[in-house]
């Protein structure tokens, strides 16, 4: 029973690694995407900034959800239960982190933020690849499931470049 348990723990964790990685590198890509200072300077710290606390926002809303959701059916108590739930979403917190440093690397001075936010979309495209290719192989799928599964994950980042192109 016990080495049942371990195992539905780990893969609990891993399934919460999965889903704040697909996530947050989803929500950075909309995020950067929806960057526009057409209208007036660059300002790339100040966007670095905003990305964060919108992640970091999206991680308290989403740990409160699932706690909201256990206690009707567990009868937990909410605020320690809150933290916990919380906490577990760093990986969604962490998924943002390439796009927080590409603009932070343009407020620096190294780049153009809209360098900053080409380099951002590629990268967590890559990276919903990376994603989808790691999910399908821990599922116990082969090379060419997961690479396929990846390629429907880096669809997401194709989509979101798509749709920043079209917009601008």
């Amino acid at each position: 029973m016990r080495d049942h348990d371990g195992r539905a723990e780990r893969a609990a964790r891993l399934q919460r690694l999965l889903f704040g990685g697909v996530y947050g590198t989803v929500l950075a890509s909309a995020l950067a995407a929806a960057l526009d200072h057409e209208a007036g300077p660059d300002a790339p710290g100040y966007d670095a900034v905003w990305v964060l606390l919108a992640a970091l926002a999206s991680a308290a809303a989403h740990g409160y959800a699932h706690t909201i959701a256990r206690q009707t059916t567990e009868k937990t108590a909410v605020t320690a239960g809150t933290v916990r739930s919380v906490l577990a979403e760093w990986p969604l917190l962490a998924a943002v982190l390439p796009t927080v440093a590409a603009l932070l690397g343009s407020h620096a001075g190294w780049w153009g933020e809209g360098a900053a936010i080409d380099v951002a979309l590629a990268l967590n495209t890559l990276a919903l690849f990376g994603w989808g290719f790691w999910a399908a192989r821990v599922a116990g799928r082969g090379r060419a499931a997961a690479c396929r599964v990846g390629g429907v994950d880096m669809l997401l980042g194709l989509f979101i470049i798509g749709a920043n192109v079209l917009s601008k």
